[in-house]
C-alpha cells in the first residue's frame, strides 16, 4: 500500500514535534483558567473550526453566520447546502469532543462519523456512511464550470475497501507502542497521524465529505493521542489561512504514495507547522485571558464574556447583565475599545461592539 520504512524525520520536524509536545505537557498548568473562560475559548474555537472547514470545501458562511446557525440547531431544517454542511459538522464535532475516548479507529466508526457528518445533506442521502461507488478523482474546472483535467487520481471504488482496511491496520499498529517497538518501526504519534490523514485523502473513500471528515478525524486522533488542548484552538482555521500550501503539500506527497519511496516530507512539514501554529494561537489566547483577569475590572470582564458568548454586545445588553448605569458602562466600553479588546460597529441606536 505505502512504505514508511525509509521515512526520516528532519531537524525542522523534530523541533516542531518537541515544541508541540512541550505545550501538551504544560497544558494542565496553562489550562487553569476559570471554567467559564475555558468554555468561552472552546465555543470560539468550535465556531472557527466549523466555519473554516466548511469554507475550505466551498461554503460561503461567515463565522458570525455559523454562530447564529449553531444557536438554532434544534430547528433540524436548513435552507441551503451550506447550512446543512455546518449543522452536520457541528454534530460530529460535538460527538468527538464528548466521546473521543470511546471512538476506536475502526471502519465502522469512520463510516458512522461520515453518516452523521452528512445527516442533514439532502444531496448525500444515498451514500451517507458508504464507501464510494463511482470515481471521485479531484478535477480542475474552468471559469464556466467545465472540467479541464484531473488534478489527482484517487483510489478506485474497487480498491477502496482494501486500502481503507490496510490503512487502519497500519495506523492501529503504529499507534500501539508494544507492536511498533517489536517491529522496530515506531513513529511519533503526530507523524503517524499526519501519514494517516494524507493517505486517507489520497484514497478519498467516500463520494463526498472526505475533506471535512479528514479534519474531524485529525481532531479525534489528536485527542486520543493525549493532545487535550485541541478543542480550544482551531486547526481548521490555520489550514484555511494557508489553503494553497495545504493543497500543494497534499499533492506533492500523494503523487508518490504508490512508489517504493514516498516523499512524506512536504505534507508532514505542512501538517506539523499547522499544528504548531494551532498551539501558538492557543498559547497567545491563554496569555491574553490571564492578562484580562489580572488587569480588567469585573464590569469589563462581564462585557467581554457577553461579547464572546453572543458575538456582539451593546450598551443596553451590558445594562441588563450588570445592572450598572449607562454612563459607568460607557467608560468601560471606551476603555475596552482603546485597549483593543472591542471594536465599534455602526453609530447611534444601532451601534454594537464585537471582538477584534
Amino acid at each position: 500500500m505505502f512504505q514508511t520504512s525509509s521515512f526520516r524525520i528532519t531537524a525542522e520536524m523534530l523541533l516542531l514535534v518537541a515544541e508541540i509536545d512541550e505545550f501538551k505537557g504544560a497544558w494542565r498548568a496553562l489550562g487553569t483558567l476559570a471554567p467559564e473562560r475555558l468554555s468561552a475559548l472552546r465555543r470560539m474555537a468550535t465556531v472557527e473550526s466549523i466555519g473554516s472547514s466548511t469554507r475550505i470545501e466551498g461554503s460561503r458562511l461567515s463565522d458570525r453566520e455559523v454562530e447564529r446557525l449553531l444557536s438554532n440547531l434544534d430547528i433540524q431544517s436548513f435552507d441551503s447546502r451550506d447550512e446543512q454542511e455546518v449543522a452536520g459538522y457541528a454534530d460530529v464535532m460535538e460527538t468527538v469532543f464528548a466521546a473521543w475516548a470511546e471512538i476506536a479507529i475502526t471502519e465502522n466508526h469512520i463510516r458512522q462519523l461520515h453518516r452523521d457528518l452528512l445527516r442533514y445533506s439532502d444531496k448525500d442521502e444515498r451514500h451517507r456512511g458508504d464507501y464510494k461507488t463511482t470515481s471521485n478523482s479531484v478535477a480542475a474546472f474552468d471559469a464556466d464550470g467545465r472540467k479541464v483535467g484531473i488534478v489527482f487520481e484517487t483510489a478506485s471504488p474497487f480498491e477502496t475497501p482494501q486500502l481503507m482496511a490496510e490503512l487502519l491496520t497500519w495506523f492501529n499498529q503504529a499507534s500501539n507502542p508494544a507492536v511498533s517497538q517489536a517491529r522496530r518501526d515506531e513513529l511519533h504519534p503526530l507523524i503517524a497521524i499526519g501519514i494517516f490523514v494524507v493517505v486517507f485523502l489520497a484514497i478519498h473513500p467516500f463520494q463526498d465529505g472526505n475533506g471535512r471528515l479528514s479534519r474531524v478525524l485529525t481532531t479525534l486522533l489528536l485527542l486520543r493521542a493525549g493532545y487535550a488542548y485541541v478543542p480550544y484552538s482551531s486547526l481548521e482555521t490555520v489550514i484555511e489561512q494557508s489553503k494553497e500550501g495545504y493543497y500543494l503539500a497534499l499533492r506533492q506527497t500523494q503523487a508518490g504514495l504508490r512508489t517504493d519511496a514516498p516523499d512524506w516530507e512536504p505534507w508532514l512539514r505542512f501538517f506539523l507547522k499547522a499544528l504548531h501554529r494551532q498551539m501558538c494561537r492557543l498559547r497567545e489566547k491563554v496569555e491574553r485571558e490571564r492578562l484580562l483577569l489580572a488587569k480588567l475590572p469585573d464590569l469589563a470582564l462581564q462585557i467581554l464574556d457577553h461579547a464572546r458568548d453572543h458575538g456582539r454586545v451593546t450598551i443596553a445588553d451590558a445594562v441588563t447583565i450588570t445592572g450598572a448605569s449607562r454612563n459607568t458602562l460607557k467608560m468601560h466600553f471606551k476603555m475596552l475599545r482603546e485597549q483593543g479588546y472591542l471594536t465599534l460597529h455602526g453609530q447611534g441606536r444601532g451601534a454594537w461592539y464585537g471582538l477584534p
